[in-house]
């Protein structure tokens, strides 16, 4: 469920300006109408595509003023069928969007939001027209730029792919692992969705999902009438830590980010004239460049370093960030 303090935190004013700005995971719109809602779902497609989002409903554009929403926006938006929201979405797009909705009041007004989470399976691609004049296109797959939606450019569209195959590569490589030295011909695995075949002496995989709620009973312990869900194995159960399988490691991290802080400034100035430093690092801030893999990873020094990071999830200050061509490309078209 949304947070309403996450929306509230977004209607936050810094003076007489909004604290948070739209960007690529937030989206202010005035008011709430369902004869809209092809463009709403045109914008659920981008965020989903990109790493989720929030859109805010009660919002004027010029100036940028909480005015919330008003009595027939807030009846549309207490209305919404949530069924038939996803139906739309099952109809127009290729893969389930995961969406919340939920209203706020801040401040003695009323505030409509949806929440889009990242998309399991990307891209989200159209596949019928929608909306008035068409403004969801059979084949287009949207994507969200900074503060706007758009149709995704070759470079994010490649890194999208280019990740799902290397997704589809660990899969295999985790496979290979649990299956590990009994070989294909003497092992089987079982999806969450099947049936234990307990006809087979051979060794067997579990589906880490289905692990996770089996329950293992010693011999001569088991109570039919009173034991919870059990799987009852005769012989030795091997933890597939212990089996060594070759992992598939990016070695060289700087094939794909080759460019420094410093780097990235000189080659975006290079190519937008009239852009100095303090432009780029607020582009970067403004869009949350740093937080995404597509664009800038963070250049451990070392592997405690690292380890120290996964474990408190704190990054020393010392610790650069290095950014790919997709970054260079992306801020050049937002900064011209």
């Amino acid at each position: 469920m949304i947070d309403p303090k996450e929306i509230k935190d977004l209607l936050r004013m810094k003076g007489t300006y909004f604290y948070h700005r739209e960007g690529q995971c937030l989206e202010f719109k005035e008011q709430f109408n369902l004869a809209g809602l092809a463009d709403y779902l045109r914008d659920f497609a981008a965020f989903a595509n990109n790493k989720g989002g929030i859109i805010v409903f009660g919002v004027t554009d010029a100036p940028r003023i909480a005015v919330g929403l008003n009595p027939k926006a807030l009846e549309a938006f207490n209305k919404l069928d949530p069924e038939r929201i996803t139906g739309f979405i099952l109809d127009i797009f290729s893969s389930d969007i995961n969406w919340e909705a939920t209203i706020v009041e801040h401040d003695g007004k009323f505030f409509g939001a949806f929440k889009l989470l990242e998309a399991e399976t990307k891209p989200v691609i159209a596949c019928k027209n929608e909306g008035r004049d068409q403004v969801i296109k059979n084949g287009d797959i949207y994507y969200r730029y900074g503060g706007r939606t758009q149709r995704i450019q070759s470079a994010e569209l490649e890194s999208i792919i280019n990740r799902r195959i290397e997704k589809t590569n660990r899969d295999w490589i985790d496979l290979v692992k649990e299956i590990g030295p009994q070989g294909p011909r003497n092992a089987f695995v079982i999806k969450t969705t099947d049936p234990i075949n307990s006809g087979k002496d051979n060794a067997f995989i579990v589906d880490r999902e289905l692990s996770k709620k089996l329950k293992f009973i010693k011999e001569g312990h088991f109570k039919e009438d009173t034991g919870a869900t059990a799987l009852k194995l005769i012989g030795d159960v091997v933890p597939v830590d212990t089996i060594e399988v070759e992992k598939v490691i990016k070695e060289n991290i700087l094939d794909g980010y080759p460019y420094s802080a410093t780097d990235l400034s000189s080659e975006v100035s290079k190519r937008v004239k009239g852009v100095n430093k303090n432009h780029i690092w607020k582009a970067i801030t403004d869009n949350d460049l740093k937080s995404n893999a597509d664009y800038s990873v963070y250049n451990f020094r070392n592997m405690k370093q690292r380890r120290n990071y996964e474990k408190t999830g704190k990054m020393p200050n010392t610790t650069p960030s290095i950014y790919s061509e997709i970054a260079v490309e992306f801020l050049v078209k937002l900064l011209s």
